[in-house]
């Protein structure tokens, strides 16, 4: 059959039924799917040696033929060993070693010339390598004695096999159009699609990896700015209205909060102020540290609005915050008669901001009551919005969908919690420009909020003229957060500690990584094991609770519900707890092999303790003994400045993971080049020039088609 990028891969002979439903279920369906999921590390066997004693402890590739084979089977240990010894041209032996393979002794048998790539050691005299790479030698070199690409992998799914498919596969990218023009390619020196492709699963050499590295890291980044300078240039023939600062309303609102304002805090509400003021549509990113009080920032711009006559909508990601969103600002605008909805999925209720003065945030919290929750339908809402009865209005995204009409919407604050990419961000802001807002000619100003703090310098070459405030200064009641890491041996001791913790009546939070690269460890999995642990042996008294990001929106807020009311002592939770969920209660936070996250999303889990007057402790538990990790650890235990720690995980990992530009499959390794502030700015120079010629992207259909994909990744509930 003929093979093309589009071809379907279960479609391929060598493809069978099972393999394509694995493939299928991590996303990859066509031929060019295939080719566009890199590797997430290399193992260099591309140094090809005689066998000797001088290569003792290196890992390197060596050849020779078979001149013996040993299955052994341990039965009471369910354990088989498989050995082969090899000898070269100058008759020196070398023992290899697997377990529980037998299947491979049905390849290498005797007589047969093989590869092997692994360290060598010295076992009992005898040269040897445990477990090493393997194919005949007859073989084109695709698992040994080169550079060797490692995929994420998932049960039933091996690298090698990835490797024997990608292969042969690769010719086939000869027919993939390049989205980049060819002139700039020429002018950077960039490889052409099939090269970099070619180069970054089998490279020739660690040179030509980096430059397909670079080439990848380069698109990605030249995409990104294209939206995004796109939207910016729709963005500046656009009107808003003008917002005259009321002075002394917000003096009045801010004397009146049980807390004084940071300076940081001052200075990025008089920034977004002044901004309404403008016939220009706001166009400002709030970059906050976590706990820095982004939130109140955001009330200041809100009540200026309303009180001018104007909605205004807060999107947020998820249900559970966009309630959260609702109960808060229903609290601090107590005092002012505003109108507030809560519109997603699972919630459409409408109240009055001013009906219960009495209540506080923490009488509010997950405790709706009857006159809260209401009866209204999605339809009756519908039209309290449309008519302008409902001013203030909190969801999901959704709230961007076609059926919500406004009445006179001039202010948009959407909080992302970094769950969107740089080219999607615009995205949504592209979508607020064709809302049905409700005034003519107009288009509302636009305020995003992010709990991920960027480095200044970064922020700048990445969002270009976007207007920034950074939130830097953390309230000064806020009580340091004790931070450990803890090794296998101290276990015990923290679980003696948190059920002090617990007599005090406080709570702990438990955090679980889901690990791609492990994906037959399941998130729930891991999670409910964990639960079950902790239920069943360590603390079978207390009371715990489990959420994971499987269980439907009612469900996990039933949970969470339960542990704000105090119901549950324990948390057990995968990372649907980092999108700012408020528990003043909880001061202890357990992190499990803390070494397998970034440090700003390690960073953003221990935001969600500290919160009250209590001293607050995270626990970071690792079994890794690894220098690197030990020290990006200890680099969370000596800082709480967010914009330091983001400083140190873009140093180790590039900014692919905490800023989500890494939206298509690429790992970590091919954004590398991305803490190169300089490759940015080339980018952005590169997309200016395109659009100046040609803003509508007309004569390059492959960088409109290129560049859907940003909208796809935002799943609108």
């Amino acid at each position: 059959m003929l093979i093309t990028p589009k071809t379907k891969l279960a479609s391929i002979g060598k493809i069978t039924p099972k393999y394509a439903k694995i493939l299928e279920k991590l996303g990859l369906q066509t031929v060019e799917d295939l080719l566009f999921y890199f590797p997430f590390r290399y193992d260099d066997f591309s140094k090809v040696v005689p066998i000797s004693e001088k290569y003792l402890g290196k890992v390197v590739t060596v050849e020779g033929k078979i001149i013996k084979t040993k299955l052994a089977r341990i039965f009471r240990r369910h354990l088989t060993i498989e050995e082969i010894v090899i000898q070269d041209e100058n008759n020196i032996p070398l023992k290899a070693v697997w377990f529980n393979q037998p299947y491979i002794l049905d390849t290498l048998k005797e007589g047969v010339s093989v590869r092997l790539s692994g360290k060598i050691v010295l076992n009992k005299k005898f040269l040897s390598m445990s477990n090493p790479a393997w194919e005949r030698a007859a073989r084109e070199i695709t698992n040994t004695g080169g550079i060797i690409p490692v995929y994420s992998e998932t049960r039933g799914l091996t690298s090698k096999w990835l490797r024997w498919q990608i292969k042969p596969l690769l010719q086939i990218a000869k027919e993939i159009p390049d989205v980049i023009p060819e002139e700039i390619r020429k002018k950077l020196n960039l490889y052409d699609i099939y090269t970099a492709l070619r180069q970054i699963h089998f490279p020739e050499n660690q040179e030509k990896l980096l430059r397909a590295q670079k080439r990848f890291a380069f698109e990605e980044m030249f995409l990104v700015q294209l939206k995004t300078l796109q939207v910016r240039l729709l963005w500046a023939k656009e009107k808003s209205v003008a917002i005259k600062f009321d002075e002394k309303l917000i003096k009045d609102f801010v004397s009146g909060l049980p807390f004084k304002l940071t300076n940081a805090q001052r200075k990025a509400s008089f920034e977004i102020l002044k901004d309404l003021e403008k016939e220009r549509p706001m166009n400002r990113l709030l970059n906050g540290d976590v706990g820095s009080g982004k939130t109140i920032v955001a009330a200041i711009a809100t009540l200026e609005a309303l009180t001018a006559g104007y909605q205004v909508a807060i999107m947020a990601p998820t249900e559970v915050l966009a309630r959260q969103h609702f109960l808060t600002l229903l609290a601090i605008l107590r005092n002012h008669k505003i109108n507030i909805a809560l519109l997603t999925s699972s919630y459409k209720l409408a109240c009055h901001s001013g009906l219960d003065p009495e209540s506080s945030r923490t009488d509010l919290n997950y405790s709706l009551d009857s006159r809260l929750r209401g009866n209204d339908t999605r339809g009756n809402l519908l039209k309290k919005i449309k008519n302008g009865e409902i001013n203030l209005i909190i969801g999901t995204h959704a709230l961007i969908q076609k059926d919500v009409n406004f009445n006179n919407l001039a202010l948009i604050i959407i909080d992302e919690q970094h769950r969107f990419g740089v080219a999607q961000r615009a995205y949504l802001q592209q979508q607020t420009t064709e809302i049905n807002d409700g005034i003519k000619g107009k288009i509302p100003h636009f305020l995003t909020m992010t709990a991920t703090p960027i480095p200044r310098t970064l922020a700048i070459a990445l969002f270009g003229n976007l207007d920034l405030s950074i939130l830097d200064e953390m309230p000064k009641d806020r009580k340091k957060i004790i931070t450990k890491i803890i090794p296998p041996g101290g276990r015990k001791e923290i679980y003696n500690f948190i059920r002090e913790e617990i007599k005090k009546g406080r709570q702990v939070f438990v955090i679980l990584p889901l690990v791609e690269e492990s994906k037959i460890l399941t998130e729930v999995k891991a999670a409910t094991q964990e639960y079950k642990r902790l239920s069943e042996e360590i603390f079978p008294d207390l009371k715990i609770g489990l959420v994971h990001g499987r269980l439907k929106p009612a469900e996990k807020e039933k949970v969470m519900a339960g542990f704000n009311k105090k119901e549950l002592d324990i948390l057990v939770a995968t990372a649907v707890v980092e999108v700012g969920i408020d528990i003043p209660n909880a001061t202890v936070m357990i992190i499990e092999d803390a070494d397998r996250f970034g440090l700003s999303q390690l960073h953003q889990f221990r935001g969600r303790v500290g919160r009250s007057q209590h001293q607050s402790y995270c626990f970071l538990f690792s079994t890794s003994n690894s220098e690197t990790a030990k020290s990006r650890l200890q680099a969370l235990v000596e800082s709480e400045n967010g914009f330091k720690i983001a400083e140190k995980d873009l140093e180790l990992r590039g900014p692919g993971q905490f800023l989500g530009t890494l939206q298509s499959g690429l790992p970590d390794i091919a954004m590398e080049n991305l803490t190169n502030v300089r490759l940015i700015k080339v980018a952005q120079e590169e997309a200016k020039n395109i659009l100046k010629s040609d803003p509508a992207l007309k004569n390059h259909p492959l960088l409109v088609e290129k560049m859907a994909r940003f909208s796809q990744n935002i799943h609108l509930e």
